[in-house]
């Protein structure tokens, strides 16, 4: 036994210094690439990132760049910034689902669009999205269970968008341009019709006429002071000038007339 250790110990000792170094190297960095508040599997070259129920109120900087499927639900995330997951070129799956995210920023998706299959966003504290944060992304997306804000930018950003069918029902309006289509499936009202988009015209054009009448009974209003002020001032002066007495040269004048 003694005899197997020496001969083991005298083989390793033959690897070069640098495949020492090299492999130490790679140990750190592969040990490295996994934060600290997450566990990353890599399951037959698939890199699987549990950062869930770990108590984060933001995304992780240091995400292995190999990420493939990435787990941030149940935490306490209230944003996601511009570029959270730029590095991550193949990331496939995101679950974002039971945080409390309120903003979206319209670069937050950048660089994981394209390749991107599935986005769980339910759950969350979300009343809008900009329509750019979401442009790109081909991807089926979980938006179920947020305090949505039904309105034409909220029904144009969803135009666009692959839904999970499953949990499509589950956008409800809490609220909404309208009072009457809150507490309902935004499905079900666009599917009866309603075009949140023509109520906002419509909201803009009583608005401008209501705007426009405000003027005109102010110009209407203005017009008929000047006239009785000024009608007021008229017959003050002719009242003046009638009150002043006749002078002596108009009598002459008139004497003069006659006698001609």
């Amino acid at each position: 036994m003694g005899m197997f250790s020496v001969k083991k110990t005298h083989q390793l000792s033959k690897f070069p210094l640098k495949v020492w170094i090299f492999l130490l190297l790679f140990y750190i960095n592969t040990s490295a690439s996994c934060p600290k508040s997450c566990h990353c599997s890599d399951n037959s070259g698939v890199m699987v990132v549990y950062c869930n129920s770990r108590n984060l109120d933001e995304i992780p900087k240091d995400l292995p760049e190999d990420t493939v499927f990435l787990k941030l639900d149940e935490n306490k995330i209230y944003q996601i910034p511009n570029n959270a997951f730029k590095h991550l070129n193949y990331l496939q799956e995101l679950d974002l689902s039971k945080n409390a995210i309120e903003k979206i920023e319209t670069a937050a998706f950048k660089g994981v669009a394209e390749g991107l299959k599935l986005l769980d966003l339910s759950n969350n504290q979300i009343q809008s999205i900009p329509k750019e944060a979401l442009a790109k992304l081909k991807a089926k997306i979980r938006l179920s269970n947020n305090p949505w804000h039904c309105e034409c930018a909220l029904q144009e950003v969803l135009r666009e968008l692959k839904l999970d069918p499953d949990s499509v029902n589950e956008i409800t309006c809490q609220t909404s341009v309208q009072q009457e289509y809150t507490g309902k499936p935004l499905i079900q009202v666009l599917d009866a019709g309603i075009n949140f988009c023509n109520i906002r015209h419509k909201t803009t054009d009583v608005a401008m006429f209501i705007t426009m009448f405000g003027w005109f009974t102010m110009v209407i209003t203005y017009v008929v002071y000047y006239v009785r002020h000024n009608e007021k001032d008229t017959r003050r002066h002719l009242n003046y000038l009638k009150s002043l007495p006749t002078t002596q040269i108009d009598k002459d004048f008139d004497t003069v007339s006659t006698v001609l």
